[in-house]
């Protein structure tokens, strides 16, 4: 059996927008048994975080770049081949939505047969699992890892994996990596309450026009008290989800008290002035009651799988701005919490050991070819098309005309694919609402 002979691990992540690097890249930090040399992929699309965006996450890696599906598959490849010792890694963890997974996990098992080792492969989700579960976990199938975020959800993916007779033995349970910060103690000057906004939830005009005039009636209603409303994304940037109806437009046609202001920045140091936080079903929720800053899930939209905040049922954190205006500040249950691997009790840097564990006995183990549920013989109706986004062939293999990698892009092919991806953008969140409002008259 070989054993390592490196302390230092060499990892490679793989992430699509800018929460799922902040998420890969911590969590590589977290799973790794040792120390860790990190190269950091952005895969190009619609959301390939902007520079502002990666200065506002603060994760540094030791290289940084972007790259299509296809180069980085060939460089995967190239790696594998050469000097294990000052080439290969050992570790690549692929931070993205699940047919991204999918794609490139076919395109790593052609890219490595008949490789004498490969990297131990991982892959996770960046938040709250509330839709698509079986079609998200199937996608994600394959890998040696496929990380859960707490108890509930690893139990909840061996059941998917197990009832369509898929090997369950990949699932792992940790928590979010990026859960941490000083314990709320309450007593700030000014009291602040911080409305965590979401990009798609909720995702008509109407619905977030009536959370923004909640905001600033409580702010109204409250002169004394600092009310911030934390956005995601500068109107262009595109995170995880599209945003089509930026608050910063809705918030244009009011008139905004003095103590109300709109807000950028990393969330754990908006949390750290926070004394209420207050979402739909932002995974901010849970990195609030994980500092035991009091939070609360709105059901003034109603409890609906549409919006997330069902998945919040149980917790006792489920109120309305009614309620809250009233003076209502939520109490968590202290069993939810535990299943949802928030470890408000203290327990959480030890939610990783088992991740720890599980990837240091693969890196010392030999390791079989990729092998995912979904293939030409389960699913040849859906595969081919997964894998065809990506410029890939069914059997994993880049298709013909797909982007070379060979050679960095020349400086007219940069200005020409930064142009098409603005021009992509812009569609997508100016003209594609227009289109399908014009659709409804």
């Amino acid at each position: 059996m070989p054993v390592r002979n490196r302390k230092q691990l060499r990892v490679a992540v793989l992430a699509d927008s800018d929460t799922r690097w902040k998420w890969g890249s911590l969590t590589a930090s977290r799973i790794a048994p040792d120390s860790v040399a990190l190269d950091g992929y952005l895969l190009r699309g619609r959301a390939t975080p902007t520079p502002r965006q990666l200065r506002e996450i603060g994760v540094r890696a030791d290289s940084l770049r972007e790259v299509t599906a296809v180069e980085f598959l060939r460089e995967m490849e190239s790696a594998a081949s050469g000097d294990r010792e000052s080439r290969g890694y050992d570790v690549v963890l692929l931070a993205l939505v699940g047919g991204g997974v999918q794609a490139v996990l076919h395109g790593l098992a052609h890219a490595w047969r008949g490789a004498a080792r490969r990297p131990v492969v991982v892959t996770g989700y960046v938040g709250v699992v509330y839709e698509k579960l079986a079609d998200g976990l199937l996608l994600r199938h394959g890998a040696d890892v496929v990380l859960a975020n707490s108890g509930y959800d690893a139990d909840r993916f061996r059941a998917v994996y197990e009832g369509v007779g898929a090997d369950a033995s990949a699932v792992t349970e940790c928590a979010l990596p990026f859960l941490g910060g000083e314990p709320y103690t309450g007593g700030a000057d000014p009291y602040t309450v911080t409305f965590a906004a979401q990009p798609s939830v909720p995702d008509t005009a109407a619905d977030r026009d009536y959370l923004l005039g909640r905001l600033v009636r409580h702010a109204e209603s409250h002169p004394d008290r600092e009310v911030l409303l934390k956005l995601r994304s500068k109107p262009g940037e595109h995170t995880t989800h599209i945003e089509e109806i930026p608050y910063q437009k809705l918030a244009q046609r009011r008139e905004l008290p003095a103590n109300f202001r709109l807000v950028y920045g990393n969330m754990g140091e908006i949390l750290d002035r926070t004394d209420l936080l207050v979402t739909v079903s932002s995974t901010a929720a849970l990195e609030s009651l994980h500092r035991r800053i009091p939070t609360a899930l709105l059901t003034d939209l109603g409890v609906r799988e549409a919006l997330g905040n069902h998945h919040f049922t149980g917790s006792n954190c489920l109120v309305s701005w009614d309620q809250l205006d009233a003076g209502v500040r939520p109490e968590p249950d202290p069993g939810w919490l535990a299943r949802q691997g928030v470890a408000a009790d203290g327990t959480y840097e030890s939610a990783f050991d088992g991740a720890r564990a599980r990837v240091a006995e693969l890196l010392d183990a030999d390791r079989p070819a990729l092998a995912p549920y979904y293939s030409r013989t389960t699913a040849p109706g859906y595969l081919p098309r997964i894998l065809a986004r990506h410029h890939l062939a069914p059997d994993g293999s880049p298709l013909p005309g797909a982007p070379a990698a060979d050679r960095a892009p020349g400086p007219v092919r940069q200005v020409v694919r930064r142009a098409a991806r603005g021009a992509y953008r812009h569609g997508v969140q100016r003209v594609a609402p227009v289109i399908r409002r014009m659709g409804e008259l």
